[in-house]
């Protein structure tokens, strides 16, 4: 697509809100990530007027606030949205930040209408229209994309405030590197694939726990090799067996959905060989120091909590979630309030839906849902204006 094409998107968008004046737009994406940004493009395909607000004051500043040694465990030719290929070899894994400034070229190459540092805090509705609040400013929409995420809440135990306040305590998504830890031992709570590497990385000048056990291990050496002949086949059964459409995603996808996913590069072995010590479950705190379940007290330093997250769907004062306060869509469309969507849910509509390769499907589905009922109401506006 051409970049010029692009800029007719913001025809009639104003170039800002004065304070307490609301602004009208005919389609706010909520989430300037992949997700959004891959709607978009797919929306711009369809020639419809639309802006994107993110919360960071940098496009891919999701990514380059998460940990300085992260690498992606998908290979380059899954990483690139529609339209724009990933700039590197095709079996290499990007950085974190080269993920995020190859999501901040894909925002300019396309002209996408994004305006950072717009965090919106309520979306309700009035009439026919939805109404966004920010700090400063408020929106209304026919049209609302919500894809900033479900889980950006930081999720530790009730207990963690009963640690010695000399214990340094710092959760995944505020770890960056070692230099931020205090001299002394390091508990890792939580063995998922944040807690393994970032154990793997601590572990060279830190005496290490690892607390907890993985869901499972991915049965393959992570790399080049697997990138060329594994992921392949992973990625097919993620983006085209395990759905929706399918009875066998039907059946096994919501199940999968709740669970951590696996030890996909670093492995329990590697960990090991590192000199990482695995320990049981923490489920406490004693005389200001983390207990385990089997009642053994850990005197550490240090505590990183790798926990995951809480969806963070409680500004949404809109009639559609269910009694655990997940939204109720269906393929990303919310049926009870016509003209709201999701994207990058869980198991939208497949395993892949909140992963890099999955959400380009997901956004021009949901792009052209939005297309078809704008068209209709067009055509029923221009029916009416007949009748008059």
């Amino acid at each position: 697509m051409e970049t010029s094409g692009m800029g007719t998107l913001q025809d009639g968008i104003a170039a800002g809100s004065d304070k307490g004046v609301s602004e009208s737009i005919e389609t706010v994406i909520i989430g300037g990530g992949q997700a959004g940004l891959s709607t978009g493009y797919h929306l711009a395909k369809h020639g419809l007027p639309f802006v994107i607000l993110d919360a960071n004051e940098r496009v891919g500043d999701a990514w380059r606030k998460r940990w300085d040694s992260l690498r992606l465990f998908t290979p380059a030719k899954y990483d690139g949205l529609d339209g724009m290929p990933f700039p590197a070899g095709a079996n290499t894994f990007p950085s974190k930040d080269e993920m995020a400034d190859y999501l901040e070229s894909y925002a300019a190459r396309f002209g996408l209408p994004v305006r950072t540092g717009v965090k919106v805090e309520r979306l309700t509705r009035h009439g026919d229209r939805f109404v966004l609040t920010a700090l400063d400013s408020q929106f209304e929409a026919k049209q609302v994309v919500i894809s900033s995420g479900a889980h950006h809440i930081a999720k530790v135990p009730h207990f963690a405030g009963e640690l010695d306040p000399e214990i340094v305590q710092l959760h995944s998504s505020q770890y960056r590197n070692p230099s931020q830890l205090r001299e002394g031992d390091v508990l890792i709570v939580g063995v998922g694939n944040s807690g393994a590497e970032i154990a793997y990385e601590i572990c060279r000048k830190h005496r290490t726990w690892l607390s907890g056990k993985p869901s499972a291990q991915l049965p393959v050496r992570h790399g080049p090799t697997a990138a060329r002949f594994v992921l392949p086949f992973v990625r097919f059964l993620g983006h085209h067996v395990l759905t929706k459409g399918t009875p066998i995603g039907r059946k096994v996808g919501p199940k999968l959905a709740t669970q951590a996913a696996p030890l996909i590069r670093i492995k329990l072995k590697d960990l090991a060989a590192a000199g990482v010590e695995q320990v049981a479950r923490t489920i406490g705190v004693k005389d200001g120091q983390p207990v385990l379940e089997n009642d053994r007290i850990l005197n550490v330093a240090n505590v990183i909590w790798c926990t995951g997250f809480k969806e963070a769907f409680s500004w949404i004062d809109l009639p559609i979630f269910d009694e655990e306060r997940r939204p109720l869509h269906q393929r990303g469309v919310v049926t009870r309030e016509p003209g709201l969507y999701f994207m990058g849910l869980i198991f939208q509509y497949a395993e892949s839906s909140d992963v890099l390769p999955g959400v380009g499907r997901d956004a021009k589905y949901i792009a052209k849902a939005i297309a078809s009922q704008t068209r209709s109401a067009g055509a029923n506006k221009t029916g009416l204006m007949a009748q008059i």
